[in-house]
């Protein structure tokens, strides 16, 4: 059984999918979300999770959610779940990753020298960090990966884009930050740095001011999410976030 800290963050990032999404569909066990106007986004395209289904019907049910794209997610909020699912998604073509739920239980940083961007700020390193790591798709898909965070602010209560600037002014790094002051829990969510200053103190920035902002705004639960399997997760580690849970994510295509 989840701890109900790691049930209060499973669905938060439920209601973050939920509210972002302009359509919603109902499944055995989940949701599908669908966004016609960034289709090239699985994170806006996917089905989610939440508790047990039939591991042998899941297969069906994504193509029948997603089967009018050319791409395939589905999210599994819960770890049993997500294992118990693995094999007959992975027969059925998916590969599978597994994230770490990382729980902030450090010190909290008093100050930060990163600040609140406007998107508009982000769009030029946010176009050039998409083209490096996706050098072969077109333009139209790189567009929907930068402009889908115009609706991100519809996912949570208070949705903040932080940026930290080199002395040109230019945005080095950046990250969202989601805030539900109601139950007290803050996500960062896409910490990237761009690749002309990695390992400078930017993402340090970044990440510091994001977690002064969610203790002003009262969250007490403060976490994000790392791949199981890539270095940032001992970077988090090393600043203060402590691995709770596990989540499953399954893509094709």
């Amino acid at each position: 059984m989840p701890s109900p800290e790691l049930q209060r963050i499973n669905a938060f990032l439920s209601a973050f999918a939920r509210r972002q999404a302009p359509h919603i569909v109902g499944l055995p066990g989940g949701f599908a979300v669908h966004d016609d106007a960034f289709a090239h986004s699985r994170a806006n395209n996917q089905v989610v999770i939440e508790t047990a289904v039939d591991p042998d019907a899941l297969p069906v049910i994504a193509e029948e959610a997603l089967g009018h794209l050319p791409h395939r997610l589905i999210s599994v909020l819960d770890d049993e779940v997500g294992t118990a699912c693995a094999e007959q998604l992975i027969r059925a073509g998916y590969t599978h990753s597994i994230h770490l739920v990382m729980l902030h239980t450090g010190p909290v940083p008093a100050g930060g020298p990163a600040d609140e961007v406007a998107l508009d700020a982000l769009r030029a390193p946010l176009t050039r960090r998409w083209q490096g790591m996706l050098p072969d798709v077109g333009g139209e898909v790189i567009r929907h990966l930068v402009d889908r965070r115009e609706v991100r602010p519809r996912g949570a209560d208070i949705v903040r884009f932080i940026g930290a600037r080199t002395e040109e002014g230019e945005v080095a790094s950046w990250a969202d930050l989601y805030v539900d002051p109601a139950t007290g829990t803050a996500q960062i969510e896409d910490l990237v740095t761009s690749e002309a200053h990695l390992g400078s103190g930017y993402g340090d920035a970044v990440l510091t001011t994001a977690l002064r902002l969610a203790v002003e705004e009262g969250c007490g639960t403060r976490f994000l999410t790392a791949d199981a399997m890539d270095w940032p997760r001992h970077w988090y580690g090393r600043r203060g976030f402590s691995p709770i849970g596990r989540s499953h994510c399954f893509e094709r295509g």
